[in-house]
């Protein structure tokens, strides 16, 4: 079996953000997905349109284009973001991101329309029904499809840098999990997602999609949701590890650190370098580290079992990308990873509000005024307490 990939001449970007329509009162989620695209025609009825349903009636997805800058990927959110608001604050609706809604459940939600949701949920059930997650997937432009497999694996190293960061949901159905990242454990159930299968090359990939067309196991290769995976029809590598990021400047940081790392793995491999391939129990011990303790874990670095706190190589893996950031006209967006270990990722901002004595409303509400500021706001209590796994 081949699989055309449609390479990219360099390191493009493409941004899909999912987004939870909140009633201002209540906190709650609202149901109102087909309304709002059905008064934004322009933007939601193209053969691929900028804002589209998700799995919930209370969620959309906006979409960027092709885009060479994260600056220009920003500027294509904030437009559509705009263009949202001009509906939905009419009727008392506001946005917000974050990996879960703090306060509402599954069971109360409506599920959208279209064939491929209902078909979803009849294979899926429960695991399906219960998707009431939003998350931040970024698509990088690739060269060649001989480079997309390399490039899997050695992304699949920062699978807890790229958690930690966007780490945003500690809460689900009102009770704290104890998670740093609930999302990635509720959406980590479907059979066919989770941490990339470890391959050799581009062939190995192939066969590896044939079998499961062959065992019936996937309908089309869109239904293999890895955390990193190829995309062959846009020509890139889909980073889908990122939580819902609050805010738009953390979608650009998300993207820059995505764009920089397969800009310098894609020079690594033209002068002839080998990229890292760690083995895949390392790469789930990992990612469970960064989800049970976010930022405060410590991951493991070599096969005998040593580990640094993720914190400290968060700022090593900043100043050795800054200049290919800097190249790309990204190193300001990168250099946000340092205020968010300073301020505290999302999830560790959310507890802080009830640490202070405030509830799961008020919760609600600073998601709703950081999305709006488009500025995170600093988690006074425990950002960087040193809980992190041993």
């Amino acid at each position: 079996m081949g699989i055309a990939f449609k390479s990219s001449e360099r390191a493009t970007l493409g941004v899909e953000w999912e987004l939870q329509l909140v009633d201002r009162r209540s906190r709650h989620l609202r149901q109102e997905a087909r309304e709002l695209l059905a008064d934004l025609p322009d933007l939601s009825e193209d053969a691929a349109p900028p804002l589209r349903h998700e799995l919930m009636q209370s969620q959309v997805e906006v979409v960027t284009g092709i885009c060479e800058t994260v600056d220009e990927a920003k500027s294509d959110l904030a437009r559509n973001l705009g263009r949202m608001r001009e509906v939905l604050d009419p009727r008392g609706t506001t946005l917000t991101c974050s990996g879960t809604h703090p306060i509402d459940d599954w069971r109360d939600q409506s599920l959208s329309p279209g064939v491929r949701y209902g078909e979803l949920v009849d294979r899926m059930q429960w695991l399906a029904r219960r998707i009431l997650t939003c998350g931040v997937h970024v698509h990088v432009g690739v060269r060649s499809r001989e480079k997309a497999i390399p490039m899997v694996n050695a992304l699949a190293k920062y699978l807890p840098h790229f958690l930690a960061l966007s780490a945003s949901s500690p809460f689900w159905s009102g009770s704290d999990t104890g998670l740093a990242s609930s999302r990635s454990i509720i959406f980590g159930a479907l059979p066919t997602s989770g941490p990339p299968v470890n391959l050799p090359h581009w062939t190995a990939f192939e066969e590896y999609i044939e079998t499961l067309l062959r065992a019936g196991t996937i309908a089309s290769i869109k239904e293999v949701w890895w955390d990193i995976r190829p995309h062959p029809d846009f020509g890139t590598i889909e980073i889908r590890m990122f939580d819902g990021i609050p805010t738009l400047r953390e979608v650009g940081m998300a993207a820059a650190l995505s764009q920089s790392l397969v800009e310098l793995f894609d020079h690594q491999l033209d002068r002839g370098y080998g990229l890292p391939s760690p083995p895949s129990w390392l790469v789930r011990d990992n990612k469970w580290r960064a989800t049970r303790y976010g930022l405060d874990a410590r991951v493991i670095t070599d096969l005998h079992g040593t580990t640094v706190p993720l914190r400290d190589d968060l700022y090593e893996l900043v100043r050795e990308l800054t200049p290919v950031a800097a190249r790309l006209g990204c190193a300001e967006d990168l250099d946000l990873i340092s205020e968010i270990l300073d301020k505290g990722a999302s999830y560790e901002r959310q507890r802080a509000v009830v640490a202070a004595g405030g509830s799961l409303d008020d919760v609600v509400d600073m998601l709703a005024a950081e999305l709006q500021g488009d500025h995170p706001t600093r988690a006074e209590v425990g950002v960087g307490d040193g809980a992190g796994a041993r």
